[in-house]
């Protein structure tokens, strides 16, 4: 899925607000289970773009859930 200038913006301003939330430890719990949730056992096989791309997809889906919840 190829993300519009909008989402991507939108998604940054959501990862960012996730990393602060969780004060940037991504080895702490949240972002352990976010990873084998939305990775599994192939986080370490998936190129270092796709998994960004993936972040990105993420953190839009998240600002596209906030949008709705209020």
């Amino acid at each position: 899925m190829r993300l519009t200038p909008f989402e991507t913006a939108h998604a940054l301003v959501a990862l960012t607000r996730l990393g602060i939330l969780t004060r940037f430890r991504f080895g702490g719990p949240y972002w352990r289970w976010r990873r084998s949730t939305a990775f599994g056992s192939r986080e370490h096989t998936l190129p270092w773009r796709e998994r960004i791309h993936a972040a990105f997809e993420y953190g839009a889906w998240v600002a596209r859930m906030r949008r709705i919840s209020r």
